[in-house]
């Protein structure tokens, strides 16, 4: 009999327990994949409202494909330019921690593509999970490139939600009947404002309600033959009625089963209402982040955001649009058409008489300026639980945001058909900001090079005023310039953004690159930190990477600078993009390597 050791029975159990969570680590990291795709951007034909046109694209796809990954995946992705436009690939709400390079917006991280070149992104996805998207980030290439980037939880972990039987990404776009690059060829030649777009879209098609939509035949009762072949492109069943009209989305679904929809506001210039009709949608996430449930008939969604929906096919078996409308809130012209998709029950009865199809049941949507519903919507995302939001505030910022305009020396002239023979414009505390054209941000910041940019980017506005008020005009003109607003790293960030009455007040979506930030709150009116700190929502506020600011109000978020690098903050709005409404944080490293900037990759794209 061995003697009794008391210190090795109590080093066993730390013993074993190491061994585990080494073990744990080490699957971890061998189920991470790499991912490698190749993305081909050319122009090919596309048909959309009777009209083709020569479209850039990816791969030949609009949208383009979907990336499907798991958190901790690495993705490498090679981009080759065979348009004729300068292009830039964003993966939008990626952290790309320590690797701005990545990140895509032009000439802030990167120089563009050329014509004929091409570059290689590389990035891992780092603790997080959910539906973001990626897309063009030179001009308004992003009418038609983009796509859905889907995260899902590491092997072994479920959702923290009932496991849907299907997903299904939903992408929500714009389309113009013309090249979308000559719409912004001639607003940045007129100083107007663009053309506003012909059709929404649901996964690329407009819908039923369009110029030639109603043209697709209705198959009732097709033949065996039939239902193989068109099986492959519609999912559908012998006894469903088939619409062949290749401009409207068929859903097929079958009674009782739970379906996770991918919502993603891929518009241009548009926040939107979207629903099903009769059906309930339980919100379950947001931006790659969780969310708390709660069920709603109608979401508000704008460029740049997703929302993550459940949707139960509980009703009676039929056919029942989804539909996307306008949320306006200037006091502007906005597309005020409607998209459409159908969730097609697969027991639905095939005719109603005379072999003709019974028509959809369409949802009921709110008013285009329907703010309260737009704001009761948001206003009821909240984190799942308690989260660890930043108490003590190292930077407390103060941005307005809003458009402008530019006094034209000879007003009413070609380039000034803005208001009073004025160029628009828009501004973040007064500053429009301009891109640089020689090299980018990130670049000319890593490589020591002097003359891009400036870090004198205002903590405040230059100027206090009744932001929401009767704007005094000589207040309207911004300046023009490019100036960045340096953080240390690891400071705590409370950012309000400001809302003006200047030309418009409107909801602007802003979105920070690099970073997921807390939205603690958010009001109308002009903010009164006395009055409206005491309110925030510090136990558990959502977390996104793009908010909108109320129309004629403000919203706060605070983040931890934990991402070193030049990161982009703008409206998500590309017409107001393109007027100035951005600027960017200059993040400087920290500590040591895991704080450090990661040196630029070797074909990094020159100017």
């Amino acid at each position: 009999m061995e003697p009794h050791n008391p210190t090795t029975k109590s080093i066993c159990p730390c013993l074993f327990f190491g061994i585990f969570l080494i073990f744990t680590f080490l699957v971890s990291f061998t189920n991470a994949e790499i991912h490698y795709h190749e993305f081909v951007i050319e122009a090919v034909p596309v048909k959309r409202l009777c009209r083709t046109h020569s479209t850039v694209t990816v791969n030949g796809q609009f949208p383009g494909p979907t990336l499907q990954v798991r958190d901790g995946d690495t993705l490498i992705i090679k981009a080759i330019n065979r348009a004729s436009y300068n292009v830039t690939l964003h993966w939008h709400g990626v952290r790309q921690l320590r690797n701005p390079w990545a990140d895509g917006p032009e000439y802030v991280t990167q120089c563009p593509i050329q014509p004929g070149m091409s570059y290689t992104y590389q990035f891992t996805i780092q603790n997080q999970e959910g539906t973001l998207w990626w897309h063009a980030h030179s001009r308004w290439l992003r009418a038609t490139v983009y796509g859905a980037l889907i995260i899902y939880p590491k092997l072994g972990s479920p959702y923290p939600f009932p496991t849907p039987k299907r997903e299904i990404p939903i992408l929500l776009g714009e389309w113009w009947d013309r090249n979308p690059m000559d719409v912004l060829k001639l607003a940045t030649f007129t100083g107007a404002p663009p053309n506003i777009s012909d059709a929404y879209t649901i996964n690329g098609q407009p819908g039923d309600l369009y110029r030639c939509s109603k043209k697709g035949v209705q198959l009732c009762n097709h033949s065996r033959a039939w239902y193989e072949f068109y099986q492959i492109l519609a999912y559908i069943t012998p006894d469903t009625c088939l619409n062949l009209n290749a401009e409207t989305v068929i859903f097929p679904v079958d009674s009782g089963e739970t379906i996770l929809l991918r919502i993603i506001n891929s518009a241009m210039n548009q926040e939107l209402f979207f629903a099903v009709a009769n059906h309930k949608l339980t919100v379950v996430g947001v931006d790659a982040s969780y969310t708390k449930r709660f069920t709603t008939n109608v979401i508000m969604i704008a460029p740049g955001q997703t929302t993550n929906v459940l949707l139960t096919a509980d009703q009676p078996p039929a056919r029942y649009y989804m539909a996307a409308h306008a949320y306006n809130t200037a006091n502007a012209p906005f597309d005020n058409t409607t998209t459409t998709a159908i969730l097609a029950y697969k027991s639905a009865p095939c005719c109603a008489k005379k072999g003709k199809s019974a028509a959809p049941i369409f949802p009921k949507l709110p008013g285009f300026n329907d703010t309260s519903t737009a704001t009761a919507f948001t206003a009821k995302i909240k984190s799942p639980s308690r989260v660890n939001v930043p108490t003590r505030i190292d930077e407390n910022l103060f941005f307005t945001v809003g458009l402008g305009l530019i006094n034209c020396t000879n007003p009413n002239s070609p380039r000034c058909q803005g208001p009073n023979g004025t160029r628009f414009a828009a501004s973040m505390n007064n500053v429009s900001f301009v891109l640089p054209r020689r090299n980018s941000l990130m670049q000319a910041y890593y490589q020591g090079q002097p003359g891009v940019f400036t870090t004198d980017f205002p903590s405040v506005p230059p100027v206090q005023f009744d932001y929401t008020g009767n704007v005094s005009r000589g207040l309207w003109q911004p300046v023009k310039g490019t100036k960045l607003y340096k953080l240390k790293f690891g400071s705590k960030v409370q950012i309000v953004m400001q809302d003006t009455s200047i030309v418009s007040v409107e909801d602007h979506p802003m979105h920070l690159h690099g970073y997921q930030f807390y939205v603690v709150g958010s009001g109308f009116g002009n903010f009164n930190p006395a009055r409206d700190t005491a309110n925030f929502n510090l136990i558990d506020p959502p977390q996104r990477n793009t908010i909108g600011t109320p129309p004629g109000g403000w919203v706060a978020i605070r983040f931890v600078a934990d991402n070193p690098g030049v990161w982009l903050m703008h409206c998500h709005i590309d017409a107001h993009l393109g007027w100035g409404l951005a600027m960017a944080f200059l993040v400087e490293n920290g500590v040591g390597k895991l704080q450090t900037v990661q040196p630029p990759p070797l074909n990094l794209p020159r100017c």
